[in-house]
């Protein structure tokens, strides 16, 4: 039997560079991918206890060759929380806030339950949730739906002045939890010493009463709970080191803390009766059965970088994003993308899924479904 972990990444006022598709530099992410996070991880795995360790590790994972393993450990992609105070007692000489945590997640690619066919009153502000908090998420696709309050107050929100249950969630704070900026750098080139102008993007957290950072979701196999301590020290040897890119600036790093699953996440993945299953991390897998996409929602994203060690380019590999909706629930594989010309060693990319079950507003009324986007994704 398989278990849970949340594990929370604060990045206190260090600041981040997640690459994203952009000139450059310029652009960043507002948080990391489970490929990427996998790939930081299992290097810094290397680094602690050697090639022959983390080669052990890497064939308990299932891939092309090897379908059939169980992973010792699934992982979501990271998304962003947010620490936000409870409403104080007037009643009492202590009014000391009490912290509760929001917990962003990816709003699934069909529409939940009980939405109504006609929704050009509002469908503009709900297109631009693309994360919703752990509640309304629940609520929306394990629980009752959405409903006629929803409807009302997304038809009637207001940046300046939110009200509503949705509001009261924290639905329309998302971009609360952080800040994008671009620094300027120079470049000097070793042969002429001529000098270049460009621009960094990085991601700040929100810190002090209200911080906010980056969370995941782990899933551990019989195997992998006999790993968890190793795991957790390269864990925290990562979060010294730095995720992301301009990790030479200090940028990137964070302490981790990992904790059982709180109530409601633990509702959230022993649901039951969910027809769907929607993915919180990328997905890959060498096969695919042709029925495996039928009544499906999903978006496809491209994949690539660099490796590390030298300057050439990995293979390039499509995955299903976050918030890509199926019938059924696979495994997913690591993909071998090491480059012909690069021949240290193999370099994986981890499409190995992390979903969680959902039901939908019923099918025959989805507009939404078999839906298909592309994206590509310069990694740094």
């Amino acid at each position: 039997m398989s278990v849970w972990k949340l594990v929370k990444l604060n990045f206190g006022n260090n600041p981040a560079h997640f690459g994203e598709v952009g000139i450059g530099m310029e652009e960043t992410s507002d948080r990391i991918r489970s490929d990427s996070l996998f790939s930081a991880w299992v290097s810094n795995y290397a680094r602690m206890f050697g090639k022959d360790a983390v080669e052990e590790l890497l064939q308990l994972f299932p891939t092309a060759k090897n379908p059939e393993l169980i992973p010792p450990f699934r992982i979501s992609s990271t998304f962003i929380y947010r620490e936000v105070g409870k409403d104080k007692s007037q009643n009492t000489q202590n009014t000391q806030n009490t912290q509760n945590t929001i917990y962003y997640l990816p709003r699934p690619l069909k529409f939940p339950i009980n939405y109504p066919d006609d929704d050009l009153e509002f469908f503009k502000t709900y297109k631009k949730l693309n994360y919703l908090p752990l509640e309304i998420w629940q609520r929306w696709y394990q629980g009752t739906g959405f409903s006629k309050e929803d409807h009302e107050e997304l038809k009637n929100y207001r940046e300046d002045k939110p009200e509503g249950k949705l509001a009261a969630a924290e639905t329309f704070n998302y971009k609360k939890a952080c800040k994008t900026h671009q620094l300027p750098k120079i470049g000097i080139d070793r042969v002429t010493t001529a000098t270049n102008l460009y621009h960094t993007g990085f991601v700040h957290f929100a810190s002090g009463d209200n911080s906010a950072g980056l969370y995941f979701l782990i899933e551990l196999s019989p195997k992998g709970e006999k790993l968890a301590d190793k795991l957790q020290a390269a864990l925290h040897f990562l979060g010294e080191e730095g995720i992301g890119g301009e990790r030479s600036s200090g940028a990137g790093r964070f302490t981790a803390k990992w904790s059982e699953l709180p109530e409601i996440w633990q509702k959230v993945v022993s649901f039951k009766g969910g027809k769907f299953h929607t993915l919180i991390s990328l997905f890959w897998d060498s096969h695919l059965q042709p029925d495996f996409l039928e009544n499906s929602s999903y978006e496809i994203q491209e994949r690539g970088g660099w490796i590390v060690e030298s300057q050439i380019r990995r293979q390039m590999v499509r995955m299903f994003t976050e918030g890509s909706v199926f019938t059924s629930s696979r495994t997913g594989k690591l993909v071998n993308v090491t480059p012909t010309e690069f021949t240290r060693h193999q370099i994986y990319r981890s499409g190995i899924s992390l979903t969680l079950p959902i039901n939908t507003k019923e099918e025959k009324d989805n507009d939404n479904c078999c839906s298909i986007s592309i994206k590509k994704t310069r990694l740094v």
